[in-house]
């Protein structure tokens, strides 16, 4: 009988080729905004969009990243599991890409879209059984927490199902159920996990000046605390809003805790990390920075519902988290860790990636900032439409220089 192998490489490549997909997406979007595009319905791409991002692209990336991580010892029998997790993973948000584009919500896209929340349980029930037992992954805390606020998230799917079935649609119970959703899956699942695979980096490279508990901790038990930063406009009474300042505020502290000690720990000035690291690294810390200022300065209320009732500013503050932060650290881990060629055209197709990612939150942010004020920004929409297409360029070059020669 065949051995069974986990080839992280192919999954990878695969979770790339899903995010040119979504980059694919984006294209189309800004260009039916900038210009005459009758086919598909802007609304339906923006649906296929958002959750084949979530299930397509990061949810898929993290879980080939966190079985990787774990693979050594594993019985054939679980990467067996994995495997079949992650196929069914793929094929169903595929499925949920075709069926949101076609219809948007409907009973085929819903469907898909409950499987990949059973593929998460599943996930989740099945990893937090095998990261009991491998010893080679440090600081697992972040990873449990991890998985947990990815269930969590699912409370808000639930009550929105609810509403949706029984019709009893209320318009604050619907938008809170969103953010809830939301919150949990950026700054839970993601993010939490993001921190994880980091700190295993961190502890494979630097053992002297390890990142302190109080960080896991700073950020673990401020999560729900923060949530309350998508709903100040619920009018929170004061002992509620007073434990969303102190969530942000931890937030800030645990992050400057752990670039003082990555600082002291030379991480940067290693040997394994090489240029193009530092640069990947140093890229996702300034977007961290800035995320966690913004979201300091978001708990004054009138700014908070200033900032959130324009549109752009939004969209720039999402794409901040999602691809400056998020899917710039995906990347960055299978760069580090060789799942990916670091051969010229691959670190060529990253490079314009950034660039563009770079280039998308300037002209976002001045076309939000623009708002404010009314103003509108000459041709924003055109050169939003070109920024996509560099974005999407960097993809296409960097799945064109996966080879053999990876690791995985």
């Amino acid at each position: 009988m065949e051995t069974v192998h986990f080839k992280a490489k192919r999954w990878a490549v695969i979770s790339i080729f899903n995010l040119m997909l979504v980059a694919v997406l984006g294209v189309i979007m800004r260009y039916k905004i900038g210009f005459e595009f009758p086919y598909f319905e802007q609304k339906h791409l923006q649906n296929a969009h958002s959750h084949f991002a979530f299930s397509g692209w990061v949810s898929q990336a993290l879980m080939v990243l966190l079985t990787s991580m774990i693979r050594k010892g594993l019985q054939e029998s679980r990467i067996r599991m994995y495997n079949l997790l992650l196929s069914v993973n793929l094929i169903t948000s595929v499925a949920m890409l075709i069926t949101f584009t076609a219809e948007g919500y409907g009973p085929f896209s819903t469907t898909c879209s409950a499987v990949t929340i059973a593929i998460a349980f599943c996930f989740a029930f099945v990893f937090y059984r095998d990261l009991r037992t491998a010893e080679q992954v440090a600081q697992k805390n972040w990873f449990n927490a991890a998985l947990l606020f990815n269930v969590l998230s699912t409370l808000g799917t639930a009550v929105l199902v609810y509403m949706m079935a029984t019709g009893h649609l209320h318009q604050k119970t619907y938008l809170s159920a969103i953010y809830w959703y939301l919150h949990f899956q950026y700054n839970g699942w993601f993010f939490m996990a993001c921190m994880g695979l980091f700190a295993h980096h961190y502890h494979s490279l630097i053992r002297n000046a390890p990142i302190p508990p109080l960080v896991f901790h700073l950020f673990s038990w401020s999560m729900l605390p923060t949530f309350g930063l998508s709903v100040l406009w619920l009018n929170l009474s004061l002992p509620l809003y007073l434990l969303v300042i102190l969530g942000a505020a931890a937030q800030a502290a645990g992050w400057a805790i752990v670039w003082k000690t990555v600082r002291k720990g030379g991480l940067l000035q290693h040997p394994a990390t090489d240029f193009n690291a530092r640069v990947l690294f140093l890229f996702i810390a300034v977007s961290v920075t800035i995320k966690l200022l913004l979201q300091l300065a978001s708990v004054h209320p009138e700014l908070n519902t200033l900032v959130f009732g324009f549109r752009n500013i939004v969209i720039a503050y999402l794409h901040l988290i999602l691809l400056a932060i998020i899917t710039v650290a995906l990347i960055t881990f299978f760069y580090v860790k060789g799942i990916v060629s670091r051969g010229k055209r691959s670190v060529a197709g990253i490079r314009i990636f950034i660039a563009g990612i770079f280039l998308n939150e300037v002209a976002l942010a001045v076309q939000g900032l623009a708002s404010f004020q009314y103003i509108p920004i000459p041709k924003i929409n055109e050169l939003l439409f070109v920024i996509a297409l560099v974005i999407w360029a960097g993809l296409l070059i960097l799945l064109s220089g996966q080879g053999k020669k990876s690791q995985g």
